[in-house]
């Protein structure tokens, strides 16, 4: 289930939270090259007499708040020659520093080079001695957030959350300061991962958790994997496998600690299209563990990543002690992809209405660590877990939770933002938004289905009605649902009514009782545990032309077995009529209307995603791939009056990469199998979407997403059909604040075939046992959303006249 969107704008806006004021006693400036005029990366910069230390920032910048003591600094850098500076009334330092070859050969051997990879290599080798997941087979600990939207003029750690563009707008702009907090319990076995437990969490001004900031990975605890994430987004680890590979790295300096420590700069290559980040690591040089980490980004926001360890000496390892997240306003052109590349930078404010600066800041530490603990994790257990009462912790309980310094500006952040959501009636907004996305519009104890408004159809024509379900206003041990609709074409009324109940909430069982009498896509096949899809536009909708009648009551069973497997039993009464002239051939006997009963069984499993339960849902947290479906139908005769005993089998397999390069690759597979007496209105199509029309602009519509739209409707039908679909996304252009075009190179092909083919009178069909191809590409997102599709249709079903193959259509993705 994918996140929801306004979740994501919530964290955007956050993002653009930054840059600070600064005070009279701040020093400002930039040490730079004097051989090539380049910034220096993390130079030092020591203020004397404190002896106190800073670094600059990536492109040699420094801004440090001073204390009228401080008469001077020093900068020194390796292979420079170091520079001592006065501290005057200048509002601005350049400090150039002259090369120094030399000093690389008294501290670090002939190649400083050499030197790094070998240390740097060293830190990948003994990854499985300083990684606590390889090196112990269980261990726990607990975790304090404080996560915060503020100005910059005042200091102080704080946190933040809320669930849409609305409220965030306004508890920015009117309430200055916004805040949120969490506690956790973290487990890990080998063999079944990291587990969470919130034990606590509350957000300024809502009663209810924001599942949205839950959700989202704000920094990952490790630097020792793969990828390390920020706000969901994946970043090749300075320490992967393949590190070497990716970045370049330099000696900056060596610490004169207990323990000391390389200090040691890493950057992308420039070859390097990955998704990278630059900073430090504070290497050990006893066992190569991380002390220190800081990772930076650079671009229309700035964001910085420290991660903080502690040294523990009976099990000689540096573990996490303090996460740390800034996100800041930036002023380079270039993007940086923070969660998961959705967000323009571009359009967020950057101040409230008081003209103060913000930023957003994320802070974590980490306490009563535990190795080779005993911990009790069920294997297919949820992610994350919401404990019943973390919503519900007193005041008391969070003095004694807090790791960090909960102010009186954090609590009257709370009042404030509190009364700000009530009288701005946010929490509405955020209901209104929250069932949007899901194609509902709440209204008291009733949600209207949106997509029961408006259709148009070629059958119906116009199709006008309303329906819904009601929702845990009513109650929440059970629910009504139906709907009514008009066509003005057909001149036809059709309605579903219906409910269930509830049999165990944690599991999501629901008892449904259902009766519909509707219209139906010829070849159609659906998976009952799909999730539910809204969109503003039904692509294939429109250009659909041969339906038919069915009068069906049924009653199901809907149960999650694990967070990940989700399964539906239904068994079905069917009265099915034609709306053409259409024949079925079974034992010498023609049927036009005839009865179907059938019992289904469909699985959805995700065995890679990730979840957050609580006691009343289950959320998707991270996306996981490949994801299997699979639906077994059988029809039985004599079941209830039935005509006809058939078998339908429907595999499903969905799989998508996604790269470090902001490149990804989709690719479905299904395969639908089917055996027995089955009528031409339950067999199986290949997603046609091309309109029987003459010429290309006649045919110029809009693309589906998963369609064959070279394929003209009612071509091709089969009783056993495989189809395989490719789409390959390139890295979007930023072109402005409405137009991030993106290329997709798109390949779909089909193979079937109909057994007993002579059995259906009154249509003219094809098979598809020589194979169907067609490949083209999308230029999406050109203007606020709408793009471009060109598809062409080759192979064994190339048509004679040359026009025929094109399909060239529109598409739209819609993001509320």
């Amino acid at each position: 289930m994918a996140k929801p969107l306004y979740g994501l704008l919530l964290i955007f806006l956050c993002c653009c939270c930054t840059l600070a004021s600064y005070s009279q006693n701040t020093i400002n400036g930039l040490v730079k090259s004097e051989l090539d005029g380049e910034g220096l990366a993390y130079a030092t910069i020591q203020l004397q007499p404190s002896k106190e230390s800073f670094l600059t920032q990536a492109n040699g910048s420094f801004s440090i708040e001073v204390s009228e003591e401080t008469t001077s600094f020093s900068v020194k850098y390796i292979g420079y020659r170091p520079k001592e500076v006065r501290i005057s009334e200048a509002d601005f330092y350049q400090i150039n520093l002259q090369p120094n070859p030399e000093q690389l050969d008294q501290v670090f051997i002939n190649s400083a080079s050499d030197k790094v990879s070998a240390i740097i290599q060293q830190a990948i080798d003994n990854k499985k001695h300083n990684n606590p997941k390889k090196r112990f087979n269980t261990y726990r600990y607990k975790t304090y957030n404080k996560f915060i939207i503020d100005n910059e003029n005042v200091a102080g750690l704080d946190l933040t959350v809320d669930s849409t563009q609305n409220s965030i707008e306004t508890v920015i702009e009117d309430g200055r300061n916004y805040l949120a907090e969490k506690n956790s319990l973290i487990e890990f076995e080998k063999g079944k991962g990291e587990k969470e437990s919130i034990l606590a969490t509350r957000t300024a001004g809502f009663k209810e958790p924001v599942y949205e900031l839950l959700t989202t990975n704000v920094q990952s605890n490790t630097w020792y994997e793969k990828y390390y994430v920020i706000f969901g987004s994946e970043y090749s680890s300075p320490l992967s496998d393949k590190a070497l590979k990716n970045y370049s790295y330099k000696i900056l300096d060596t610490t004169a600690t207990e323990r000391p420590a390389y200090v040691i700069l890493f950057q992308p290559k420039k070859r390097s299209k990955l998704a990278s980040l630059e900073g430090l690591l504070y290497l050990d040089t006893l066992n190569f563990g991380i002390q220190k980490a800081v990772g930076q980004l650079k671009g229309k926001a700035n964001l910085e990543a420290i991660q903080e360890f502690s040294y523990v000496e009976e099990e000689d390892i540096w573990f996490p002690k303090t996460n740390t997240i800034t996100i800041k306003p930036g002023s380079l052109d270039k993007e940086i992809s923070i969660f998961g590349g959705n967000v323009d930078l571009g359009r967020l404010p950057t101040k409230n209405r008081e003209g103060e600066e913000l930023y957003l800041k994320s802070v974590t530490t980490y306490q009563e660590v535990q190795f080779n603990a005993p911990v009790n994790i069920k294997k297919n257990s949820s992610a994350v877990r919401l404990m019943p009462n973390a919503i519900t912790t007193s005041d008391s309980v969070w003095q004694n939770i807090r790791t960090i310094p909960f102010s009186k500006r954090d609590q009257q952040t709370f009042n404030k933002v509190d009364s700000i959501i009530r009288v701005k009636n946010i929490d509405r907004k955020i209901e209104v938004i929250q069932h949007f996305n899901n194609g509902y519009y709440p209204l008291g104890f009733f949600d209207f289905d949106l997509r029961t408004l408006v259709k148009y159809n070629q059958y119906e024509g116009l199709r006008l009605g309303a329906g819904g379900i009601t929702n845990e206003k009513l109650s929440s041990k059970f629910r009504l649902q139906g709907y009514g609709v008009y066509g003005f074409k057909d001149r036809a009324v059709k309605y579903s009514l219906g409910g269930g109940i509830s049999l165990n909430k944690p599991t999501g069982t629901w008892l449904n009782f259902i009766y519909t009498d509707d219209i139906a896509e010829v070849g159609s096949f659906k998976y009952l545990t799909d999730a539910r899809v809204y969109s503003l536009f039904e692509p294939r909708l429109v250009n659909i032309n041969y339906y038919y009648k069915y009068q069906k009551s049924l009653v199901s069973l809907q149960h999650q077995f694990t967070p990940k497997l989700l399964s539906e039993f239904q068994l079905s009464h069917n009265r099915i009529s034609q709306t053409r002239g259409y024949l079925f051939q079974q034992n010498q006997n023609l049927f036009a209307d005839y009865t179907i009963s059938k019992v289904t069984a469909s699985f959805r499993w995700s065995p890679f995603s990730d979840y957050l339960k609580s006691q009343d849902r289950n959320i998707e947290i991270k996306q996981g791939f490949p994801q299997f479906s699979f639906q077994a139908t059988q029809a039985v005769s004599d079941l209830l009056g039935s005509d006809f005993t058939f078998t339908k089998l429907g595999t499903k397999i969905n799989y998508t990469y996604e790269r470090l390069n902001q490149t990804s690759t989709q690719m479905i597979l299904e395969g639908n199998y089917g055996f027995g007496d089955i009528p031409l209105t339950h067999s199986f199509h290949a997603y046609p979407n091309n309109p029987e029309k003459e010429r290309i602009m006649q045919r110029f519509s809009v693309a589906g997403r998963r369609t064959f739209e070279t394929m003209y409707f009612s071509e091709f039908f089969s009783n056993r059909l495989a189809n395989l679909q490719v789409k390959h996304f390139l890295r979007r252009w930023n072109l402005g604040k409405y137009s991030n075009p993106q290329l997709v190179l798109i390949t779909r092909h089909a193979i079937g075939d109909m057994s007993e083919q002579s059995n259906h009178y009154g249509i003219r069909f094809n098979t598809l046992n020589h194979g169907y191809s067609e490949s083209g590409f999308e230029i999406n997102n050109i203007l606020t959303g709408f793009g471009l599709n060109f598809a062409y249709r080759y192979g064994a079903y190339h048509l004679p006249n040359f026009e025929d193959n094109i399909a060239f259509k529109f598409t739209f993705y819609f993001k509320l």
